[in-house]
């Protein structure tokens, strides 16, 4: 192993450590800034997640900011891990990206799914979910990733030989990497077919919300093709692996940001917009009413109407009117026979005189 110093490092400083000030290794620079202003950013927009809880007015944009500042963290992760790649692989580093890499992800994507599940149920006008269902789904979903790392690491360590992934050819080692990542592939792509079906509804104000999601997704899978195909797909050798996977690693936290936490900040305060929600109090109006079991009053109904116009006459309609209806009020008929009766007779009261002698 070489002990000349690097142009920019110092002379006492590891040799694994070399890429991190090596001026003639200038993709080790790069991507160390880059992910220091990412960190540093992820560590702004949680301190401003923080401040800003007050002046949510949206509950159930109060809802998903737990959530979010889980993200954040996962996004800060996901910065951090990049140093652990521009680092040498060694005993130390190479337990660190096989257990981390895909932890990471899995808990920025499940809070993506998590968000665009609480959307889908906004935009059609359903009930929300709770705050604690939000973070517990998302939460749930990344453990998944967890436990499938842990299992991996101690089948491949043997418990205890942490340079068995230095020790590894370079294919076998890409190979089990990705193979690693099936079940994060597998969170995205649902993540992606939730985040479509958020643009399903009537309430388009959440639609916009669902767009970041939408977005973010679309560029992630765009370089997860990319650096896998890199990866698995190219001249053999293995002296672009680490720049390979840390510009990965730096490149979809900047899509984190930059089409995700950025623009749902810009919405987060907005005042709560009445059109984006149903009716008042419609959540605890009953969708279907049951028919009463008593005696139905038929006095007011319509085939009662109907029935009189058979039987009594012509209905007169009017329109625009009441379910009482104008009828033709017809005479009784007299159905009584006649009986002969005697008149009286004009000279009854004739006395053979004349008026007025």
């Amino acid at each position: 192993m070489s002990t000349t110093p690097h142009p920019g490092c110092r002379g006492d400083l590891p040799f694994k450590y070399h890429r991190l000030c090596d001026r003639n290794v200038i993709w080790g620079i790069v991507l160390e800034a880059l992910a220091g202003l990412g960190a540093v950013t992820s560590l702004t927009f949680m301190l401003a997640l923080l401040v800003l809880i007050g002046k949510v007015q949206d509950s159930n944009k109060r809802k998903v900011l737990p959530t979010q500042f889980l993200f954040l963290l996962g996004v800060l992760g996901v910065f951090g891990l990049t140093f652990a790649f521009i680092i040498t692989l060694d005993k130390e580093t190479g337990p660190t990206r096989f257990f981390l890499f895909g932890i990471l992800f899995a808990l920025c994507f499940s809070c993506l799914l998590a968000h665009a599940l609480h959307l889908t149920r906004l935009v059609q006008g359903r009930k929300p979910l709770s705050m604690l269902m939000i973070l517990g789904t998302a939460v749930g979903f990344s453990l998944v990733q967890d436990v499938i790392a842990v299992e991996y690491l101690v089948l491949t360590m043997n418990r205890t030989n942490t340079a068995v992934f230095s020790e590894l050819p370079f294919s076998r080692r890409n190979e089990d990497f990705v193979m690693l990542l099936i079940y994060v592939l597998t969170l995205m792509a649902l993540t992606f077919l939730m985040a479509s079906f958020t643009f399903c509804g009537s309430f388009t104000g959440w639609k916009r919300n669902g767009a970041h999601i939408f977005l973010t997704m679309l560029l992630s899978i765009a370089l997860w093709v990319a650096w896998i195909t890199l990866l698995l797909y190219r001249v053999p050798g293995n002296s672009w692996d680490d720049t390979i996977l840390g510009s990965a690693l730096v490149a979809n936290g900047w899509v984190f940001l930059l089409t995700y936490v950025v623009p749902e900040f810009c919405l987060l305060t907005r005042q709560r917009n009445p059109m984006d929600y149903p009716v008042e109090d419609a959540f605890c109006k009953p969708r279907l009413m049951k028919h009463s079991t008593g005696v139905e009053n038929r006095a007011y109904s319509q085939e009662e109407i109907s029935q009189g116009q058979e039987e009594i006459g012509d209905v007169l309609y009017a329109p625009y009117s009441t379910h009482f209806q104008l009828q033709n009020r017809t005479l009784p008929k007299d159905f009584s026979i006649p009986r002969a009766q005697t008149r009286a007779s004009p000279y009854n009261d004739y006395e053979g005189r004349k008026e007025g002698s």
